[in-house]
């Protein structure tokens, strides 16, 4: 394999870590290309999950302390450079975010442009005139169902420095809207296992006006979006929303747009398609 073969570095979404990349991963090994699945901090085997996720003591579940109190978007930050660099050393770097990992990914390439080849957002947050707070109250958010899925919250957010969500939820109706939110175009089997990849916690920091999308850093590298029309946690309206903003603000270096008629994670679950995307781009 060339030195110049570049190398896949997969950025994961809110409370998903390393394991849901695995798919894709083996896609791609069959195609010829490397990747590295990154665990955000507090994520994959350093995520922590308390007795009472297991037990469902959810009064229990509610106090229980979280590996994620007080870790924010800056941890996020130095962990990804501290990978990229080493990554570099085996030549070009593209670097690939679903979800909520687009907020890191953003982040990051303000601050180190250098460290990247290609950023490729999949379904991803790519904020460029508002934050994601923001961006969730406009209209372009209206078809997302999450909405639906505040149910599944366990704790005070405040209380606990932290998100936790209980994805073991008996509730069926939440788990119907879960699937919907997710995973409408798989199988129950496939959401149920999905489900179970992720973890309970998340870090409460989404970013704030200083990690919108810098055009003088973050804005000089070629970037393309996966879009998926079938998703409905970020509407297929809000990514073209990310790409049209982002468009004007660096006319000269416009996102490579494809497109993937896709659920939000039936590109993890099926992801030969995206798998055929990316290599595109290697």
């Amino acid at each position: 394999m060339s030195a110049m073969t570049p190398t896949f570095v997969l950025i994961h979404g809110s409370n998903a870590n390393s394991f849901s990349w695995a798919p894709l991963q083996r896609e791609l090994a069959l195609l010829g290309h490397r990747s590295l699945a990154v665990d955000l901090p507090g994520h994959g085997f350093a995520a922590g999950i308390p007795a009472a996720y297991q037990t469902q003591d959810a009064a229990e579940l509610a106090v229980a302390p979280s590996h994620l109190d007080g870790v924010g978007l800056q941890a996020n930050v130095d962990h990804l450079i501290a990978i990229l660099e080493r990554a570099r050393e085996n030549g070009p770097v593209i670097a690939v975010a679903h979800s909520r990992g687009g907020v890191t990914l953003t982040a990051v390439a303000n601050r180190r442009p250098d460290l990247f080849d290609r950023l490729v957002y999949a379904s991803a947050w790519c904020c460029v005139e508002h934050t994601p707070l923001e961006y969730v109250a406009r209209p372009e958010n209206a078809g997302s169902v999450l909405d639906q899925v505040f149910g599944v919250a366990a704790a005070n957010p405040a209380r606990l420095g932290a998100v936790r969500m209980n994805w073991r939820t008996a509730d069926p109706a939440l788990l119907n809207a879960l699937k919907e939110s997710m995973l409408a175009d798989g199988t129950d089997d496939e959401f149920r296992v999905f489900l179970s990849t992720l973890t309970p916690d998340e870090s409460l920091d989404a970013g704030g006006p200083e990690d919108r999308a810098n055009a003088d850093t973050w804005g000089r590298i070629p970037r393309s979006y996966v879009r998926l029309t079938k998703d409905t946690s970020i509407p297929i309206e809000l990514q073209d929303l990310f790409i049209k903003e982002a468009d004007a603000l660096t006319p000269g270096n416009p996102f490579d747009v494809h497109t993937l008629e896709s659920s939000h994670v039936g590109i993890l679950v099926h992801p030969e398609r995206f798998a055929a995307v990316l290599a595109g781009l290697a």
